[in-house]
């Protein structure tokens, strides 16, 4: 007789589930369920205290076990019209949220998918069909915080509404509702955006068509973040709003065009630099928010300490010569330089800058704004700064060789100049410099110091938490750092949970770190020899320099920032 087949598995728990997945091992099954026999506990809270597999796997499991999908919200944006069908303390109490509308169904993910009444309820409040989806708690209580926050959605909700009234039936604006449209509920979608932007101290607003939609991002503390979803229906009149606030072309969509324009909220005085591209499905507009009542800070709090600090203000002291911040398109070189600046400002000195565009007001300075369609550039202007007098220069940055050889010629004619340049590092600032056409005598006579920084957000003060590092970890943390610093067998290091004040995150705030290149004098001998980036690091090094990875890891110990957040933007 043929030998008998094996009795078909199907699974009839989480953990059953989680064994065909692979995810339990045989041992673990069977203390799952021995220990849930003798403690009467749920079997995944059990494999939940035993961490045999992630939170999410568990939740997924579940799903599975109650034949329904799984949506994990995390980074998930929301439409503001689909988040309004349920009022907040509904979501609240029942601990659910709308995430999509197709024709007449909602999908709704919820914490208890078996609640038929809450179910039932929902269908009558909203006039649709329910489609159930299973979330995890802590997500749907996360993302009813995000999407109901600071009334943007309910807000913009609003204004959706109010347009959907003014159009007739085939979805065209009625003629005599037209300046309603273009007044009202737009213009109180674009303060709207705007207000968010400002509470979340945002730096940048992305409104991006596409096929079907417009998506809102915000960028906050360096990260893009997406927030809310529009109609695609009102993209343009929203972009014919800004482009009339920042007294553009309306009409012009096929060019790109940049502008500005002051907007008050509250007591803060913002001013927003305007920039829109065409793309293929419509035009993206981008909206870079700058206060001008903000103050820069010291070197201190933007994060340079120890022998950094003490190296920069020494090349400070010096009368002439350059001092280069590098690093990439926002790594926060600009404040850096406003921070030397206003350190350096005071009525025995004359200051001059030409930047693009002018970020902070520095008081006793003499600021310039590039404006390059009647000839007012970087190298224009730093020619008729050497006539005014000068005893510091500020370059917003060098871009080529005319301007790179006037900064040159500057510092070497006795001036304090100052400007950045994009490079990776500091030592690569000199042979970038080098390759720009500067000759290597006059490169090495004229450069002070070079000052490589990037920015890491910080964790979160409200929701902190430590837990002691793992042997790898304090093993990685001393190979980095070096003889900077012993690490201890008991080191903690922290991170962000999550809470309401950094938006759930772990993160608020940002804090610079730093590597500061002195050009000593075998610096120079390097310099002249056009030697590689490769040979001025090692020889900074050598020198005392603390490169960004060390500065870093030194933040992380202090329990400033977390490992991740470093190697995110300090890695080799």
């Amino acid at each position: 007789m043929p030998p008998a087949s094996p009795p078909q598995f199907t699974p009839t728990s989480i953990e059953d589930i989680l064994y065909k997945q692979g995810l339990l091992r045989p041992e673990q099954l069977s203390a799952v369920k021995l220990e849930s026999i003798n403690t009467g506990q749920p079997p995944e809270k059990i494999i939940r205290d035993h961490n045999f597999v992630s939170s999410d796997q568990i939740a997924q499991a579940q799903a599975t076990l109650l034949g329904i999908p799984f949506i994990k919200l995390e980074g998930k944006a929301l439409s503001a019209e689909v988040v309004n069908l349920i009022p907040e303390p509904v979501a609240r109490r029942y601990k659910l949220i709308p995430v999509e509308k197709q024709n007449d169904k909602l999908v709704v993910v919820m914490a208890d998918p078996l609640d038929l009444q809450v179910v039932e309820f929902i269908e009558r409040k909203a006039g649709l069909r329910v489609q159930r989806a299973f979330g995890m708690s802590e997500d749907i209580m996360k993302a009813i915080s995000s999407a109901y926050s600071q009334n943007l959605t309910t807000d913009v909700a609003s204004a959706l509404r109010q347009v959907s009234e003014s159009e007739g039936s085939n979805g065209q604006p009625q003629p005599e509702k037209a300046e309603v449209i273009r007044e009202a509920p737009v213009a109180n979608i674009v303060t709207q955006l705007l207000e968010f932007a400002v509470k979340a101290n945002a730096s940048d607003i992305h409104i991006e068509p596409e096929e079907t939609q417009t998506r809102v991002r915000y960028r906050i503390d360096g990260i893009l973040y997406e927030k809310i979803i529009l109609p695609k229906k009102v993209h343009d009149a929203l972009i014919s709003r800004i482009k009339i606030m920042a007294n553009l072309k309306i009409d012009e969509r096929r060019l790109p065009q940049d502008g500005r324009f002051n907007f008050k909220y509250s007591n803060n005085d913002i001013d927003l630099r305007v920039s829109t591209v065409p793309i293929s499905h419509g035009e993206k507009v981008v909206m870079r928010l700058l206060a001008k009542s903000t103050t820069p800070p010291t070197l201190q709090e933007l994060g340079l300490r120890a022998v950094s600090l003490k190296n920069l203000e020494t090349q400070l002291l010096r009368s002439h010569g350059i001092i280069i911040i590098c690093g990439p398109t926002g790594s926060g070189k600009t404040t850096t330089l406003y921070s030397v600046l206003t350190k350096l400002s005071t009525t025995k000195v004359n200051i001059l800058t030409v930047e693009d565009p002018i970020e902070y007001e520095i008081k006793g300075a003499n600021q310039v704004q590039v404006n390059t369609t009647i000839g007012l550039t970087f190298a224009s202007a730093l020619r008729s700064f050497l006539r005014q007098d000068p005893n510091i220069i500020l370059v917003g940055e060098i871009r080529d060789t005319e301007t790179a050889e006037l900064a040159v010629q500057a510092a070497l004619t006795g001036h304090q100049v100052f400007s950045t340049l994009h490079t990776n590092s500091a030592s690569g600032s000199l042979p970038r410099l080098l390759d720009m056409g500067i000759e290597p005598f006059l490169l090495a006579s004229s450069v002070n110091a070079a000052v490589g920084q990037r920015i890491l957000r910080k964790i979160c003060s409200h929701c902190k938490a430590g837990m002691a590092a793992s042997p790898e970890i304090r093993e990685n943390i001393s190979q980095v750092l070096g003889p900077l610093v012993t690490v201890p067998n008991n080191l903690m290091i922290y991170k962000g949970v999550g809470c309401q004040f950094c938006g759930h995150t772990g993160y608020l705030g940002r804090v610079g770190v730093y590597e500061v290149l002195v050009v000593s004098v075998k610096m120079m001998t390097l310099i002249l020899k056009r030697a590689p980036t490769s040979e001025i690091e090692k020889l900074a090094v050598e020198e005392g320099m603390i490169t960004l990875k060390q500065d870093g890891y030194l933040k992380v110990v202090e329990g400033m920032t977390t490992l991740e957040e470093v190697l995110r933007v300090a890695q080799d």
